[in-house]
């Protein structure tokens, strides 16, 4: 099919789909083929002229370079989460307080989206400065923050999607959805142009509707960036790709397609719900037949770690909010201009929801003089365990810390494997009831990772017997994959070998 052809049919999957609400601005199938019909076209023309250049090798190679596609991603349609700022549309975070705001620059990431050759499908949503676990799937919740870019995905309105990923934003979604959703290494992808909720959190995610998908994405918009004070250095990143090399040559990983796969004690909480359990043992066990070996180990401050988060982010989220007052950014309340009306109260409590409020007022009182000893700097500490204890898991030394090793006679591994949500996604039904503080366990198995910086990845797994009982009813469930920092090279590997189990299974 035609990158035009395939383009026209996510536009129309779009209309379809309106009342899922997955796009902040929807526009017309109409004016979204003119706009993008040109630049699909030329696309269409590189792929073609690329494809006969590899078929016909007398061809001069001037005409490869100057004709062939941009990138693997060239003509695809890429939808960005919409606290992820664009020069073509608003940027709002889904907030009263941004409405109508327009970023005079774009972020780093769409820059190399378009220098890649791919085409912007639009604005997704999500929940307000990406704070929060739920958003509309239809009769299931699509989880949040980046529930829009999960939907828009799933429902084929583009080929892909980019999330922020703060504690769990783009592998939740991913999991409920049944879609891949990819964090990458703290620091590995540009943050410049991204709305901050947690600056020490905040990873641009990617979803997709396969591993081979995102994994070109990420190539496309991996890299140095000097705007980016947290951006990993171009030395560093040289030393990862040292230390990868090393590794190929010591293991052979040419010839082997072995790999020691960590099943931590911890994930396996009473709150897993059965179907979650057994796909997790199943994959598992797949991967045993595959040649890979399985070893049980400990992260024994994974039962800390949303506690950490619950303090980290919303004092980093207090700080980074500030700035939302009417005056510097932000919709000024136009009930301030009167003289007994306080103008940043008046401002701030009309425009930021009640859960934006929320962790503003929790993350102020953890930064207070009276709580930061008992609160704030606790959580730091807590997230140095939990960096240790990844650290101490895998046999890939990080290129930036150094191994305190406490992990006695615990064996090391190459990747850990977990689930990605302790149960299928919630019915909108049960959410209402469901008391706020209960809702932040949605992101237990996916916070520790984010508190380390480490990349891991959410793929579907379908659950047996499943299919034909009820149309609503989820048939996957997410499994993580989880890697030593920069080690994103073994976690689409991993991601491979558990896609064709399923391509195994289905042709069975």
């Amino acid at each position: 099919m035609s990158l035009l052809r395939r383009a026209e049919t996510c536009f129309a999957n779009q209309q379809v789909n309106k009342l899922l609400n997955a796009f902040v601005c929807p526009r017309d199938e109409g004016t979204l083929i003119s706009e993008h019909t040109s630049n699909l076209r030329d696309a269409d023309k590189r792929r073609d002229r690329g494809t006969s250049i590899k078929e016909s090798l007398g061809k001069a190679y001037l005409i490869a370079l100057i004709g062939t596609p941009k990138s693997a991603i060239d003509g695809c349609l890429i939808a960005v989460k919409d606290n992820i700022c664009t020069s073509e549309e608003p940027t709002t975070c889904a907030s009263a307080i941004l409405k109508g705001f327009h970023s005079p620059y774009p972020a780093t990431v769409v820059e190399k989206l378009k220098h890649a050759g791919a085409l912007i499908a639009g604005k997704t949503n999500l929940d307000e400065f990406g704070m929060g676990y739920t958003q509309d799937g239809g009769s299931l919740s699509a989880g949040g923050s980046s529930g829009g870019s999960a939907v828009a995905v799933a429902t084929g309105q583009c080929d892909a999607a980019l999330g922020t990923d703060t504690g769990g934003s783009v592998r939740l979604p991913a999991a409920y959805t049944g879609i891949i959703g990819f964090k990458p290494s703290y620091g590995m992808v540009s943050r410049w142009g991204i709305v901050a909720y947690a600056n020490s959190l905040d990873t641009i995610g990617i979803l997709a509707k396969d591993s081979s998908m995102a994994r070109n994405i990420f190539d496309a918009v991996e890299g140095f960036d000097s705007r980016d004070p947290t951006s990993i250095p171009v030395s560093t990143r040289s030393r990862i790709a040292q230390q990868l090399l090393e590794r190929k040559a010591k293991q052979g990983w040419g010839d082997t397609p072995s790999v020691r796969i960590g099943v931590p004690r911890e994930y396996n909480t009473a709150e897993l719900q059965p179907e979650v359990r057994r796909a997790w043992l199943e994959t598992l066990q797949g991967l045993r037949n595959q040649g890979h070996t399985i070893h049980m180990l400990s992260l024994a401050t994974t039962k800390m770690a949303l506690s950490a988060y619950y303090v980290i982010a919303p004092a980093e989220a207090s700080s980074n909010l500030a700035k939302y007052d009417g005056v510097r950014y932000g919709n000024k309340n136009s009930a301030s201009e009167r003289a007994d009306n306080v103008l940043f109260a008046s401002t701030r409590g009309a425009g930021l929801g009640e859960e934006v409020k929320r962790r503003i007022l929790l993350g102020s009182y953890s930064l207070s003089a009276a709580a930061i000893d008992n609160y704030f700097k606790t959580a730091q500490k807590v997230r140095r365990l939990v960096q240790r204890d990844f650290n101490n898991a895998f046999a890939l030394s990080h290129p930036l810390l150094k191994r305190q090793d406490g992990s006695g006679s615990e064996p090391k591994v190459d990747v850990i494997l977990t689930p990605t949500a302790q149960s299928l996604p919630p019915r909108h039904s049960s959410l209402k009831n469901k008391a706020s503080i209960d809702s932040y366990s949605v992101d237990f198995l996916t916070v520790p990772a984010s508190l380390a910086g480490i990349p891991a990845l959410s793929l579907p797994v379908s659950i047996a017997g499943q299919d034909g009982i009820d149309q609503n009813a989820p048939t996957s469930v997410g499994i993580q994959v989880i890697a030593q920092y920069g080690d994103e090279e073994m976690v689409f590997a991993m991601a491979r070998s558990i896609e064709s189990l399923r391509d195994i299974k289905q042709l069975s």
